[in-house]
């Protein structure tokens, strides 16, 4: 009986959600964190019949048919492209992001990696780096006399020291916006990289080709939705549940037909 094989997918997709979805609700802190989405797609079909056959000598053809499927597989998880809302820190390396846009990052490995998590950090050598230290591209060190620094919408990052009035510019920080976002491929860290899915890297300055701006002080929150999320978890578990009950009546079934005498 197909329907044994078919609840089993069932149950196996149902389970596949509850994974994503639990990912995204044990992200709910995660600074600049894109909730992702399961997304399905009904297996191959078993054609008993197929529409349009001729049935008669007329011409009759069968007008639909007899198609039977056979369950439900994977087709993506992605993200959702959702702004998290902005949370205010005060901190001066605090950058949020303002629209589309991730920041790059040169990785241990001399690859680039792309984040939209703006809680940066300076190293021992005033080099601007993210949590995990990885250098932030275009590498901007601050000089260690400057007592405070201010970095615009536009990117441009600016020094103040005690013996000057105005400040100096230190470089300008840039951002990559991607033709399809949806694939990238995440590796952890609050980092992605580029894939032949994702199209080539396009990199401009912040407010600039369709790119978003920065806002200094702020970080981006997670853009996940607790309640959704919730209301997801419980249909996946009713889902599994059902599936599950399509297999105790399989079950039941084939038992009635093994003891036919």
């Amino acid at each position: 009986m197909k329907a044994l094989h078919i609840a089993a997918t069932g149950m196996a997709a149902q389970q596949m959600k509850v994974d994503v979805v639990s990912n995204n609700l044990a992200n709910m802190s995660t600074t600049g964190y894109n909730a992702r989405r399961a997304d399905f797609a009904d297996l191959h079909y078993q054609q008993l019949a197929r529409p349009g056959t001729i049935t008669a000598q007329d011409g009759a053809m069968l007008p639909t048919g007899v198609q039977i499927g056979l369950g439900v597989r994977p087709a993506a998880v992605s993200l959702v492209l959702e702004q998290g809302p902005l949370s205010q820190t005060k901190g001066d390396l605090d950058l949020a992001i303002e629209g589309a846009g991730y920041l790059e990052v040169t990785l241990p490995s001399g690859n680039s990696g792309y984040t939209r998590d703006g809680a940066l950090k300076r190293s021992p050598d005033g080099l601007i780096v993210t949590a995990d230290g990885y250098p932030v591209v275009p590498g901007i060190t601050i000089p260690s006399d400057a007592h405070s620094i201010t970095i615009n919408a536009a990117g441009e990052v600016y020094a103040y020291f005690t013996d000057q009035v105005e400040p100096t510019q230190l470089g300008q920080l840039t951002l990559t916006g991607f033709t399809n976002e949806k694939g990238l491929e995440a590796i952890g860290s609050n980092l992605f990289l580029e894939t032949p899915a994702s199209g080539p890297p396009q990199v401009g300055n912040p407010g600039t080709d369709g790119l978003g701006t920065l806002r200094q002080g702020y970080l981006e929150e997670s853009s996940v939705d607790a309640v959704r999320e919730v209301t997801e978890l419980i249909k996946a578990q009713r889902g599994y549940e059902l599936n599950a009950k399509v297999i105790t009546a399989v079950d039941q079934m084939l038992a009635a037909t093994t003891q036919v005498r």
